[in-house]
């Protein structure tokens, strides 16, 4: 009885401390929505009226496409859980900009923006088509990166703050290799893989690049960089190829006086950032505090968007965004995006579909699912389209290959035909941690594979077989995708990435273009050209985080007061989560454009 009666205390005690954490976070989200809508409405929130301003801001990340906020505490003490902007936002505004009698010119605010190349190209080309318009564009920056700069000279006049700096240093590829690190913890890799380029393993495995990884790196940044400095050339008067990589190797233009940058023509004038309203003011007959600056997601909001999920005759872009996953959600969960394409499939609406990949690729299984289903929507008389972002490689060029057509950005990163299996062996880690195992089993193989244990040569051989029998399905899908044969394929394979220019020569891509140009294309097979509409999927579901207002975390922080939780929490952001063993995956890859 007595024991019983300390049960029931205990229970009851447990539930009322949950009870008072859940309440406690709800009241926590409901306090910090209340602080920021106050701080909003205290505020004049944007209008769109006569001789606006559309301002774009190339500072900080830029994503594809929006998706919802999950929790993170890090962000939530740092105060910084505002979101990102997208690049389907900033592009539709640019072209609703163009069109709308409202706005009369862009302000493109430069700093260091984090993207990779073909979004900056992407936002770019919008640019260039806008001014076709007739409507001027500008651009100032105190601290431009190069990502900045290479928009911003698409502008009609470039300005830079006297003291401040622009960064241009190239493009560059870091790649950290850990082999030292695991040698130490007492961790080995154990690899399995086909294609010589493939290096996506060598971080585990090796101490410094191997030659083929250097070279493929090397031919493809220099594609890149040849592409960007044309670009920038031919929109600054006076400016060469040739003398941007003087300017980047010999002048050292990111460390030297802005008067340089102005003397040779890569800005037009040196500028306080407090007049660049008086310039906006002159173009549209204003006062300078008069002028109203409008951000994209205020110009969006103008005109049905990506949205038409009611409409007869849609043109469904399907986003596949991160890596390819076997269940998180965070990334591209074949087991959510699997159904959905069996869906727009099945949907007399849906005319056709423009896949929008931008991924790396990832698990090989998740990728030969998602590839079966939209082999599945073909069936179905219905045409498809892809459309490469920054990255359309491995697992993101399997996904990619069965459709009608392919359209990428100059500046993509794809192919890399590849796959790897990597089983970690940690058999030394756990001798110093003095902790021993012992397995009874059935079968010789019953525990294979093994974190503990390394492989024997017959359990390697298994394993490779796997694999080459994985590469030969990739290669023999890419094969008949493209309509080339089995040994063409492998000649341009072998775990290589290419540059979406280098790639339309060897057939890997069709046509380099937008995302438009593919809704367009599809739009055209479909026979709905003159009557389609757009609908965006997955269907965007705001998260319980996104109730939060912008600015309002960091307010909320301000208030709280917590000096010690953020090193709880970094302890927390350190845990490292394994993949799983056979992937399809590009090299560890983020190119800058050098700061």
């Amino acid at each position: 009885m007595l024991k019983r009666f300390f049960l029931n205390m205990l229970s009851s005690f447990v539930g009322a401390c949950l009870a008072l954490i859940l309440f406690g976070v709800a009241a926590f989200i409901l306090i910090l929505s209340m602080v920021g809508s106050a701080a909003l409405n205290s505020g004049t929130a944007e209008q769109l009226k006569a001789k606006s301003i559309l301002k774009i801001s190339l500072e900080g990340q830029i994503e594809e496409v929006e998706s919802a906020r999950s929790l993170d505490y890090m962000d939530l003490v740092k105060g910084s859980i505002d979101k990102p902007q997208t690049l389907n936002v900033i592009v539709e505004a640019i072209r609703e900009g163009a069109r709308n009698k409202n706005i009369a010119g862009i302000y493109l605010d430069c700093g260091e923006v984090a993207a990779s190349p073909a979004t900056l190209n992407a936002i770019r080309q919008e640019i260039v088509e806008f001014k076709k318009s007739g409507k001027p564009v500008y651009a100032y920056g105190d601290n431009m990166s190069m990502g900045s700069y290479f928009v911003a000279s698409a502008a009609d006049r470039v300005y830079l703050n006297p003291e401040g700096e622009l960064q241009i240093n190239g493009l560059t590829s870091t790649v950290p290799y850990m082999k030292g690190l695991f040698d130490k913890i007492g961790v080995e890799f154990q690899v399995v893989k086909v294609g010589t380029y493939k290096s996506a393993v060598e971080p585990y495995i090796m101490q410094s690049m191997s030659e083929p990884a250097r070279a493929q790196l090397d031919t493809m940044l220099g594609n890149m960089w040849g592409y960007i400095k044309k670009d920038i050339s031919g929109n600054r008067k006076g400016m060469t190829p040739q003398k941007i990589d003087d300017l980047v190797s010999v002048e050292h233009i990111s460390f030297a006086p802005t008067k340089l940058a102005m003397e040779s023509g890569l800005v037009d004038s040196l500028v306080y950032g407090r007049t660049i309203s008086q310039k906006f003011a002159a173009l549209t007959g204003q006062e300078a505090k008069d002028v109203n600056f409008v951000g994209p997601s205020t110009l969006v909001t103008q005109v049905p968007w990506s949205t038409a999920y009611s409409s007869k005759n849609q043109i469904a872009v399907l986003y596949a965004c991160g890596e390819i996953s076997d269940g998180n959600d965070n990334e591209i969960n074949y087991e959510k995006l699997v159904p959905l394409i069996v869906k727009l499939a099945d949907d007399e609406n849906v005319k056709g579909l423009v896949l929008r990949v931008n991924s790396p690729g990832g698990s090989a299984f998740g990728s030969a699912q998602i590839g079966e289903a939209l082999d599945y929507f073909q069936s179905k008389g219905k045409p498809m389209a892809v459309s490469m972002g920054d990255y359309a490689a491995s697992g993101g060029y399997w996904i990619s290959s069965g459709a009608d057509i392919i359209f990428a950005d100059p500046l993509t990163v794809t192919g890399s035909i590849g796959i790897f299996g990597m089983i970690p062996n940690g058999s030394q880690l756990a001798d110093k941690l003095g902790v021993t195992f012992e397995t009874v089993s059935t079968n010789p193989s019953a525990a294979f594979p093994s974190v503990f244990k390394p492989m024997d040569e017959t359990q390697l051989g298994v394993l490779q077989a796997y694999v080459d029998r994985g590469y030969e399905e990739f290669v023999g899908r890419v094969a008949k995708g493209r309509r080339m044969s089995v040994e063409s394929v492998k000649r341009i394979a072998e775990g290589r990435v290419w540059d979406a220019m280098k790639a339309q020569q060897i057939g890997l891509v069709d046509s380099l273009g937008n995302l438009q140009k593919a809704i367009e294309w599809t739009a055209r097979k479909a026979d709905v050209y003159n009557k389609y509409d757009i609908a965006a999927y997955p269907k965007y579901e705001p998260s319980i985080w996104d109730m939060i207002p912008q600015g309002a975390a960091a307010k909320m922080t301000t208030l709280m007061g917590q000096p010690n939780s953020q090193e709880v929490l970094e302890e927390i952001a350190r845990r490292i989560l394994s993949r799983y063993h056979i992937q399809a995956l590009m090299p560890e890859m983020r190119i800058k454009m050098g700061k």
